[in-house]
């Protein structure tokens, strides 16, 4: 089944550049338009390594999933952030696994919220797919929404996949998992991954798309980011890069380390 929660007809911009779209063209999509290939071919004349870690963000995505699905039994997920569809997304890989998997995605770019209505079909009779036109900035209303589709008195798998660049600080963004984290029962499970400062590159890159007119995108220390996760408990291999976050030694692409780094973690 797929529901539809608090949408609109929203507005879609094609004069400024987006992430969500830029991602996806680095990514090898082809859901983005003029002014963001021109941003996105800027950007990997700073950082040529972006497109590894689009390509690869989506790698850990389905391992992260596949873990939660299979591993440690999670039927419910909530996906902030999920930007547009494309090969293999949260919903195919849960369901794939348990059939009756609820998935609740959550973005506020009007070009995702018409491809989700499209597109976000390919569910399970016995499942749930879901959308909410929600700004993460606003936790509680994201909770109060997804309290519809998803039962909160048993584990959901909260996912923050390379979206949390855009809080406006660091203590915004750990209000807002903090917020999303304390609603959730116990057993639930916190997946995130995000860009971090080590590479200078990168840094360079997130900041001229600031000055394009985007919506800033702030990488921050791997401790920050590794703090997200205090008072939780680490799945194996912990806090990694996300090509080393449990890649088998099979998998096509890079395993090198690279500037993004992510973990899983256990509610208690």
């Amino acid at each position: 089944m797929v529901a539809e929660l608090g949408a609109g007809v929203p507005l879609i911009r094609t004069d400024i550049p987006q992430s969500a779209r830029i991602w996806n063209y680095w990514m090898g999509g082809k859901d983005y338009y003029e002014i963001d290939r021109i941003a996105g071919d800027a950007g990997i004349e700073v950082d040529p390594d972006i497109t590894t870690m689009a390509v690869q963000s989506r790698q850990f995505l389905i391992r992260v999933v596949c873990y939660l699905a299979q591993e440690a039994g999670v039927r419910q997920f909530l996906d902030v952030g999920t930007g547009l569809p494309t090969m293999q997304n949260t919903h195919e890989i849960a369901q794939a696994i348990t059939p009756e998997a609820r998935i609740v995605y959550v973005d506020n770019d009007p070009l995702v919220l018409t491809h989700a209505r499209a597109l976000l079909t390919s569910t399970t009779a016995e499942g749930v797919v879901t959308y909410i036109d929600a700004d993460y900035h606003d936790p509680e209303r994201i909770i109060a929404d997804a309290k519809h589709v998803l039962n909160f008195h048993e584990p959901v798998a909260v996912m923050f996949m390379g979206v949390l660049g855009h809080a406006k600080t660091y203590d915004e963004l750990l209000r807002i998992v903090h917020t999303i984290m304390d609603a959730v029962a116990s057993g639930s499970y916190l997946a995130l991954w995000d860009g971090t400062d080590d590479s200078r590159a990168y840094v360079t890159l997130c900041q001229n798309y600031t000055g394009t007119g985007g919506t800033p995108y702030v990488p921050r220390p791997q401790a920050q980011l590794k703090a997200v996760f205090d008072g939780l408990q680490l799945v194996e291999p912990g806090f990694a890069s996300i090509t080393q976050w449990r890649c088998g030694t099979t998998e096509v692409g890079e395993t090198r380390p690279i500037s993004a780094y992510g973990a899983v973690a256990r509610k208690p």
